[in-house]
């Protein structure tokens, strides 16, 4: 009598994470998202640890959610993830503003963004070869 299963959003071998409402512009975000796009979950973490950009630490903490994510919920194995997707879009803008001379006003826009992150399980013989 209970709800039915919602279908699965990813193939079976995959998993997700979301990070929504941070503040820094999409444009930085995606340099950083960059950075991790195609690699192993453990190198990806490491190069996030040890990045100097201050948006790094969200990112980071997005992929460990992505990698629970695929250990907890689908029963995925840690050790043969990969970054297999890291995409980012806009989302909301604080409008504020400044006074300039003559009367004017200066528009300050603070955008925010919003990361996400698929992880994908590739077999052992296909990671060596990559």
């Amino acid at each position: 009598m209970g709800k039915e299963n919602n279908p699965r959003r990813v193939a079976e071998n995959e998993a997700f994470a979301k990070a929504k409402m941070l503040r820094t512009s999409p444009q930085k975000l995606n340099l950083v998202a960059a950075l991790i796009r195609g690699k192993k979950v453990e190198k990806a973490l490491a190069d996030l640890t040890f990045s100097k950009k201050r948006i790094a630490g969200d990112v980071k903490k997005c992929l460990q959610s992505a990698i629970a994510n695929a250990e907890n919920n689908h029963g995925l194995d840690v050790d043969g993830l990969v970054v297999a997707e890291a995409w980012v879009g806009k989302n909301i803008t604080l409008k504020r503003g400044r006074p300039r001379a003559r009367g004017r006003f200066g528009k300050i826009m603070k955008p925010f963004s919003e990361l996400t992150i698929k992880v994908r399980q590739v077999e052992e013989a296909a990671g060596e070869q990559a």
